[in-house]
């Protein structure tokens, strides 16, 4: 029997990968969630449509884009446009299926924050900014955030909310006008959280193999509430980490002295 070793990035990224479907328009961000919808694509989902924020609709990289100028996305891109067109025509008409973000600070009603950690005058750091991710967290049909889990990122309240998710509970996404779904799933390094059909709140939905639950709580930054029936996550594939492998390099993804998982 053929054994399968995966780092916790590895099945982050297959977890969050599968959450696309066949057909489906995807706009997508750079890191992580690049990474898990080329993943994605070339595996059960090769008609997946990828927008990037550049205009490039359609690109299928053979490589990792480095950024959304990358050049491998306009050489393989069905077509370029402008970048108001992306967003006027294509996001904020509610045309795009499902929208693929990262994370700096997330917090219980998966608002995300990518802006600054501190207070907004005097930060202790100035993160990269907003780009896209707001117009794609409020127009895009449903949202998908992939982001490693740990205790100064899945806080109780962001320190500037870049993107709204749920605001601060049911109701809030409609009194805003926002057209989309928001964040229907949040797929980390330790298991998958999705947001109460009720209250909107993040709830433990999966654990991924080998992880205890006590460590997803301590890595959350607000009393968690789990599933009643919390799912464990299937292990990535030989083929999905093969993939997955190509596209990375290598190196598996993630610390290569961290933990191993295998069955």
């Amino acid at each position: 029997m053929t054994t399968v070793t995966w780092t916790s990035d590895e099945i982050m990224t297959v977890t969050a990968a599968r959450s696309l479907r066949e057909g489906m328009s995807c706009f997508v961000g750079i890191g992580l969630p690049s990474t898990a919808a080329n993943v994605a694509r070339r595996t059960h989902a090769p008609d997946l449509w990828m927008v990037y924020e550049s205009g490039t609709l359609g690109a299928v990289p053979d490589h990792l884009p480095l950024s959304i100028g990358d050049g491998v996305l306009a050489d393989t891109a069905d077509t370029v446009v402008s970048v108001p067109e992306v967003f006027n025509y294509w996001l904020q008409a509610g045309r795009i299926d499902v929208g693929f973000l990262g994370a700096a600070q997330i917090d219980r009603y998966a608002n995300i924050n990518t802006t600054v950690i501190g207070d907004y005058t005097d930060p202790r750091v100035r993160l990269p900014g907003a780009g896209g991710a707001p117009e794609i967290a409020a127009s895009c049909r449903e949202v998908v955030v992939v982001m490693r889990h740990s205790f100064r990122a899945f806080v109780e309240e962001v320190d500037f909310v870049t993107s709204v998710g749920h605001g601060s509970g049911p109701g809030d996404r409609e009194r805003l006008g926002l057209r989309g779904a928001g964040p229907v799933r949040v797929v980390t390094d330790l298991g998958v959280l999705e947001p109460d059909p009720v209250t909107r709140e993040l709830v433990l939905t999966g654990i991924h193999p080998g992880v205890a639950l006590d460590a997803v709580r301590e890595a959350t930054g607000w009393d968690l509430t789990v599933a009643r029936e919390l799912a464990q996550t299937s292990p990535p594939t030989s083929t999905e980490l093969s993939v997955l492998r190509d596209l990375t390099g290598p190196e598996p993804l993630g610390d290569p002295h961290g933990p191993r998982h295998q069955v």
